[in-house]
């Protein structure tokens, strides 16, 4: 039986993820995909609804997105969100003007016909709006189910196509009753079965692995963490001692990393696992570079050059797999072509070079974090794995802003194993999303056995999170924070400053590179 779905067009909402991570927690699995989108790529028994974006754009403006005006005609439920609502309007003739007061924030939602889309829906409820522009005039047969105080047509429907637009974004936890909306949408309009979970991924994925991989080898870059542990144990399962995974020592790890894996991987999974060093190797190509972006290509470069070389030995190679997630096809926007805007390149999406000598596997890249860690307990991988926080593919690099160097790479390592130790003695690791510490470019004078210090200043960073797509700084005890930069100061030779990083994402994101 195929799989249903949910298309998600992007129109470079910066809600986008929020948007299928909701429909996800209705058990269904959904896409994001570009407004270009082919008619003929939608399988309309697959897809059982179309969810337009939102968007910064104005669809009168020069070069504004848009998609194919036969998306309407295909019989499929379309919801418009904001910038989508729209779109549908002016697509299908329908009048959209600048509103003369912009709105933004949080607005009361009168509802004036509870019919599908509204259903459980209070009369008046707190919406998430956030527009210039607004709908002047419905297309023909349409109908205003909604309004607000300064938008006289905040959501409409035509029943019979079963198309429904929404000024407001129903996807934001701001939007009092946005899940019972998209809920309705999606199970009642619909008609999209609760049938995505974990349990029937990974069967799904076990049995695609096989066919994709055939009988040919596979090579997987192991780093230790999550992702790359969770699609280790994923492929083993499928194609068993074909899988070659190979551990990468960079340079650019945290403290006792290799150990950790060999305990794991080599004794208690017993899998086929080869150590490479190349650590001299990583660093001499980062010698010198400071520019982040450049960082991560270089260490995506190498990272395939060293696979390259260790496949050879092993011989028969054919596939490369990586434990790539759906944000970080999301956020190396470029993947899906869309309008969104590239916050960053991840070493796993945009430092891949354009030829190379191996077909990739990417199990997870359709999954979010929390999904992978639920694929993981499914699997019955140990939790001193599947608890771990998240750590960049570049590793360290992407957390020493500056040059990269053995001697800066040393005392971030230490300077993490305290911070970390120091949460898992308090009790706070595992109520904390992702903890880590950023050595600065900068030095700072001190005073240590009444004698005068000029050393290096860190970051510490602990944020808490449902998925890395948004995230909240985590409030530490003032106690704790005390021990830790006690601890640090006191035990890390060359550091004699520590700092504390409040910031959100957004507008700042989790690392810092």
């Amino acid at each position: 039986m195929a799989r249903e779905k949910i298309l998600i067009i992007d129109f470079g909402s910066q809600y986008n993820q929020l948007i299928a991570r909701s429909v996800r927690e209705l058990n269904v699995f959904c896409e994001i995909v570009p407004p270009d989108i082919s008619i003929r790529s939608i399988d309309r028994l697959e897809t059982r609804g179309i969810i337009l974006s939102g968007g910064p754009a104005s669809v009168y403006q020069k070069g504004a997105p848009s998609c194919n005006p036969a998306l309407f005609s295909l019989g499929i439920p379309i919801l418009g969100i904001c910038y989508g609502m729209q779109l549908m309007a002016k697509t299908l003739g329908g009048q959209v003007e600048h509103s003369p007061s912009r709105e933004y924030g949080r607005a009361i939602l009168t509802v004036t016909n509870h019919r599908l889309l509204f259903k459980d829906i209070p009369k008046n409820s707190t919406s998430w709006m956030s527009h210039g522009d607004k709908v002047k005039r419905m297309p023909k047969n349409f109908a205003r189910i909604g309004m607000s105080r300064n938008t006289s047509i905040a959501a409409f429907a035509n029943f019979d196509k079963r198309l429904y637009g929404v000024q407001f974004h129903p996807e934001v936890a701001h939007t009092e009753y946005g899940k019972q909306v998209l809920k309705n949408f999606i199970k009642d309009i619909c008609g999209a079965r609760a049938d995505w979970s974990m349990k029937s991924f990974v069967k799904e994925t076990i049995a695609q692995i096989r066919k994709t991989s055939g009988r040919e080898k596979v090579i997987l870059g192991l780093s230790g963490g999550v992702d790359s542990s969770v699609a280790a144990v994923l492929i083993n399962r499928a194609i068993g001692h074909r899988l070659a995974c190979v551990f990468v020592d960079n340079g650019l790890l945290r403290k006792d990393e290799a150990k950790l894996v060999r305990e794991v991987f080599q004794k208690h999974l017993k899998m086929n696992l080869r150590v490479v060093d190349a650590s001299n190797e990583f660093l001499g190509a980062l010698k010198g570079v400071v520019d982040p972006e450049k960082k991560r290509k270089i260490i995506g470069k190498t990272f395939i050059r060293v696979f390259d070389r260790e496949a050879k030995r092993i011989g028969g190679v054919k596939f490369l797999a990586q434990g790539t997630l759906y944000p970080d096809l999301i956020e190396s926007r470029s993947t899906f072509g869309g309008p969104s805007a590239t916050i960053k390149t991840h070493h796993n999406v945009g430092g891949l070079p354009k030829k190379m000598n191996l077909k990739l596997i990417e199990p997870l890249k359709y999954l979010f974090k929390d999904e992978v860690r639920k694929v993981g307990k499914e699997l019955r991988m140990p939790q001193e794995i599947l608890g771990r926080h998240p750590f960049p593919g570049p590793g360290l690099a992407v957390r020493i802003l500056g040059d990269v160097t053995k001697q800066r790479c040393d005392i971030l390592r230490e300077v993490d194993d305290r911070f970390i130790s120091t949460l898992k003695k308090e009790g706070l690791y595992d109520k904390i999303w992702q903890a880590f510490a950023v050595l600065l470019p900068i030095k700072s004078v001190g005073v240590m056995g009444d004698e005068r210090t000029y050393e290096s200043v860190v970051a510490i960073r602990a944020v808490t999170s449902v998925d890395g797509m948004t995230a909240d700084w985590a409030k530490i005890p003032y106690d704790v924070l005390g021990k830790i930069s006690n601890r640090i100061i006191n035990e890390v030779k060359g550091v004699n400053r520590v700092a504390y990083d409040i910031s959100s994402k957004p507008p700042s994101t989790i690392e810092w590179e």
